[in-house]
This record gives structure tokens, C-alpha cells and sequence, in this order.
């Protein structure tokens, strides 16, 4: 009977590796990458986020660098691996809702590198007609040959005292 167990145990560990997604399509442009990175933390409400895609984005040392003010008011950065973002932020993300939508893009590529500067919308909800937040996503991004991987994002919100510059949103 051990042994019977045993090879349905091997035989589990076997299908489970075969599983492990192609993620390929995912980072062979700029444009793919980019798109998933935005689509793969959206979601509505209660709806799981796919971890396993959004690691695959990042470079092994890729850190995800928010600015913000602390609470005596000054500029602050946080510095966070993606496992970290997805600890201190996944929860949040399917207990709220949020849809992050890119409006516009400034992209400078020079051999293997690239620097995106992606200004965003952020929803509760697909519905939701007015965004709760916008900001600018500074993106950094290397092509080893074969793909593209995220090295840094480095993000700052919107506020009163630092609006979105007229360059970097969408032409009416």
C-alpha cells in the first residue's frame, strides 16, 4: 500500500511541474509587458490576482519604489521586492476592487533598455466612471535577448500640491 501512495505521490509532483504556465507572450514586447503589468493587479472586487504572472514580470533584484509623505509631512520612499508588494498590498487590492488603467505613455529605449513613463487611472470598479486616484508610474525595463523584464517601477501619486503635468495626460 506504501508503495501505491508513493507513486501517486510522485506521479502528482509530476503533473503539478508539467502545469507550470508559459508566460512567454506575456514579455515579448514592451507593449505586453506593460499591458499585463496593469491588467494583472486589476480586478474587481473579490477577484484573485495571478501572482504567479506578476512575479514573472520582475528580475530577480527588481524593486517596486513608492514615494508618499510620511505622517510629519515629508517625502518618503518605500523600497519593495514583489513578494513584498504582495504581501502589503494583494490583500487590498481583492478587498477593494482596483483597476489600474493606463492613459498615456512616454517610452525612451536606447539598446536593451528602457524607461516607460506611464501615467494611470485607478477604479474601485470596471464601472466606476471617475477614478479615485492618478498618478505616474516610472518604469524600467531591460531585454536580455529573449524578453523583457520589469527592473524598477517607481510611482507617485497625484495630489493638490503636485498635479499631473498637461504633458503627461492624454490630448483632449
Amino acid at each position: 500500500m506504501k508503495k501505491i501512495t508513493y507513486i501517486l505521490l510522485l506521479f502528482s509532483i509530476a503533473v503539478i511541474a508539467q502545469e507550470k504556465k508559459d508566460y512567454s507572450k506575456n514579455v515579448t514586447t514592451l507593449d505586453s509587458t506593460i499591458a499585463t503589468l496593469y491588467s494583472v493587479i486589476s480586478g474587481d472586487k473579490g477577484e484573485t490576482r495571478n501572482w504567479e504572472l506578476f512575479k514573472h514580470l520582475f528580475k530577480k533584484e527588481a524593486k517596486l519604489i513608492a514615494t508618499g509623505k510620511n505622517k510629519k509631512g515629508e517625502s518618503v520612499l518605500r523600497y519593495m521586492s514583489p513578494d513584498d508588494y504582495i504581501k502589503s498590498s494583494g490583500k487590498w487590492l481583492v478587498d477593494n476592487g482596483f483597476h489600474e488603467v493606463e492613459i498615456k505613455r512616454e517610452t525612451h529605449t536606447f539598446g536593451n533598455i528602457a524607461h516607460v513613463f506611464s501615467t494611470y487611472e485607478s477604479y474601485k470598479s470596471k464601472a466606476d466612471q471617475t477614478p479615485f486616484m492618478r498618478g505616474i508610474n516610472s518604469i524600467q525595463l531591460f531585454n536580455d535577448g529573449k524578453r523583457w523584464w520589469i527592473v524598477n517601477i517607481y510611482w507617485m501619486q497625484e495630489s493638490q500640491e503636485n498635479p499631473i503635468p498637461e504633458m503627461y495626460l492624454p490630448s483632449n
